[in-house]
């Protein structure tokens, strides 16, 4: 009988980057649960303080036998999946060793610029990269619905989205409520840059009926909440979704890992997981 966590002849080696962090932590307990999935490396910055340490000890799941490093090109090898969230500067730097030799990623970072997504573009032409501003499940659903609800209820419907989540998020909006803007802009014929409102205050005069409005919040230890909101006279509608754990979206990415693990050069998001693309 094989050891809980321990791999075998049809395991994929998992990487995972930012292994100190929350969303890290997170991984490195989840894949406790995952016997088809093998914690084989955790990274972290070079100089983090918690390097050396063991990476399930840390996470709190007790000893997994793999210590934390800050070597990116002794972790990232061929064959592996890296899974990371983290900051654009560092997934983009183990991305472009992940084309370099021949590994697979999955990247749950968000607030890349918009230079830094078409260098992802071009790093997929040679490796199997999924991106996605958010693993859940159910969230990725909801991409799917606000489309089908934005066409049908069209122009008449005013579009409001509000993100909340912990005071520590660096990035705001958050990526899944551009997302969700993006979203509903293509099924309204909108450019969102032309239209995207975020906050307001002032005199800022008449709502206009074409622009699509975001507001953040950062509250204490809120793990995520998004709401969006079509009004018109006489009624609104609203879809929400409220993550509880971090571990929904941790639970995600290493579905996304199973399915970037066998997939070919690409560039690919949790909707091609779902069977939604």
């Amino acid at each position: 009988m094989t050891e809980r966590g321990a791999p075998t002849a049809n395991t994929i080696d998992v990487v995972v980057a930012g292994a100190a962090g929350r969303m890290g932590n997170r991984l490195v307990a989840c894949l406790r649960d995952t016997p088809d999935l093998h914690l084989v490396a955790a990274l972290e910055a070079p100089a983090h303080p918690v390097l050396g340490r063991d990476a399930g000890e840390l996470a709190g799941v007790g000893r997994a036998g793999v210590a934390i490093g800050g070597d990116p090109v002794a972790a990232i090898t061929r064959g592996r999946v890296l899974v990371e969230f983290s900051v654009p500067e560092a997934s983009l730097d183990h991305l472009r060793l992940v084309a370099r030799v021949g590994a697979r990623a999955v990247i749950g970072t968000t607030g890349f610029s918009s230079a830094q997504r078409a260098e992802i573009q071009e790093l997929a032409r040679s490796a199997a990269i999924l991106v996605s501003p958010n693993m859940s499940v159910a969230v990725n659903l909801a991409f799917k619905l606000l489309g089908t609800m934005a066409k049908a209820l069209g122009d008449e419907y005013d579009v409001e989205i509000t993100e909340i989540h912990h005071r520590f998020k660096k990035d705001a909006p958050s990526g899944t409520a551009l997302r969700m803007a993006e979203v509903v802009a293509a099924a309204l014929g909108r450019d969102l840059s032309q239209v995207a409102v975020y906050g307001r205050r002032g005199l800022p005069g008449e709502r206009s009926r074409h622009e699509i409005g975001i507001l953040s919040l950062r509250s204490g230890d809120v793990v995520g909440e998004h709401t969006i909101s079509f009004g018109t006279l006489g009624e609104r509608l609203e879809l929400t979704h409220r993550a509880h754990s971090r571990d929904t979206f941790a639970r995600g990415a290493l579905r996304a890992a199973r399915f970037v693990a066998a997939q070919p050069p690409g560039l690919y998001s949790m909707q091609d997981v779902l069977g939604l693309a």
